[in-house]
């Protein structure tokens, strides 16, 4: 990979009015991506709120935090391993309550092999899954 595709932001964090549903959102969207839920933190053990963190092995890079609707939302990205993961990542989003914001689809504007779904979670957040590799089969 080249370096003009290595990830430079460690962590994000959301702040969510609906943990639960959040939480099985999140679940279920980012699954396909390769990402689950790596940690938890009660509101007793933070001092505030609960807390979710998505990522891999020991490592979250997208926390969920029980404090409130966020506003504005955000738009956030994550790297999927191929396009069938984007499709998966986008069908997903829309079974567990998101909203289509974009199918899947090649979007040139951003780059000839940008490969991109986007869906809005419950709340309101753009939430996209992007591969910049060929189809399985088209090398």
């Amino acid at each position: 990979m080249s370096d003009e595709l290595e990830l430079s932001i460690d962590h994000i964090t959301l702040s969510v009015a609906d943990f639960g549903r959040a939480k099985a959102f999140y679940s279920a969207l980012l699954r396909p991506v390769g990402l689950e839920i790596v940690a938890e933190v009660t509101a007793e053990q933070s001092g505030s709120v609960p807390f979710a963190g998505f990522g891999r092995g020991r490592k979250g890079n997208l926390w969920i935090a029980e404090d409130g609707p966020q506003s504005p939302a955000t738009h956030i990205c994550f790297r999927a391993p191929s396009r069938a993961a984007v499709r998966a990542f986008y069908e997903a989003g829309l079974a567990n309550g998101g909203t289509d914001n974009g199918g899947p689809g090649i979007r040139e504007i951003y780059h000839p092999a940008y490969y991109a779904a986007f869906v809005l979670d419950p709340e309101g957040h753009n939430i996209e899954a992007v591969c910049f590799e060929p189809e399985a089969g088209d090398r």
